[in-house]
């Protein structure tokens, strides 16, 4: 891959390569990286990735394995996450293209939103990394900051050493920040269950209030 084979339109088997380039030998493929071409592709690719892994929250949430609260949210992830993705990588990408910039990248927003955006490639196996409580995550998050930190090497130049002490700053305070929020999210979830749960037995409170009134209006 080079960058006079960078093409905006949607070609699936190039998806899949570049899919597997970036999970089996994520130096290569940075190495080789199109810095330019347009944003049609990355994107693309993003929103393909994010489809997946909601597709995938979907089908677990119908056999009732993981966090996905329900069948219905399972399937609303399959149009939410697409959208979340997209944001999250322009966000990203803005950030580190900052960082970049700081490191001595001589490349523009695109070149860094490029090196962002094919980061997402792990998105289906996070999900699965996801359901192993905070491990799977702490995983996840290293995952994507060892990429990036490839990316600042391979793409923007910066030597191994400040490459290092950037991004091992950064996955110091990603996987604090992941594993509060879990456990946010977790509490979150665990409140709306007992919530649930006790909704249900006022309804049920109620029925036997009415069954009752009607048993004595029965005896009059």
């Amino acid at each position: 891959m080079n960058e006079s084979t960078a093409s905006s339109t949607f070609d699936l088997g190039k998806l899949v390569e570049d899919a597997k380039a970036v999970i089996t030998n994520p130096v290569g493929f940075y190495r080789n990286m199109p810095k330019t071409g347009g944003y049609a592709e990355p994107v693309i690719f993003v929103l393909v990735m994010a489809a997946i892994a909601g597709l995938l929250a979907a089908v677990f949430s119908f056999i009732g394995v993981g966090q996905v609260g329900g069948m219905a949210v399972g399937f609303f992830a399959i149009i939410i996450m697409p959208i979340m993705a997209l944001m999250w990588s322009f966000i990203v990408s803005l950030i580190m293209f900052v960082i970049w910039k700081l490191m001595g990248s001589p490349y523009g927003f695109e070149t860094a939103y490029r090196s962002v955006a094919y980061s997402a490639a792990i998105f289906p196996i996070v999900f699965f990394l996801n359901l192993v409580p905070y491990v799977g995550s702490i995983i996840g998050v290293c995952w994507a900051m060892y990429l990036l930190f490839t990316a600042s090497q391979e793409v923007h130049g910066a030597s191994r050493q400040t490459a290092m002490m950037v991004f091992g700053v950064l996955a110091l305070l990603a996987v604090f920040f992941q594993i509060s929020s879990e456990i946010a999210t977790r509490k979150m979830s665990a409140k709306m269950e007992e919530f649930g749960g006790s909704m249900e037995e006022f309804g049920k409170s109620m029925e036997k209030v009415g069954e009752a009134m009607e048993d004595s209006e029965g005896v009059e």
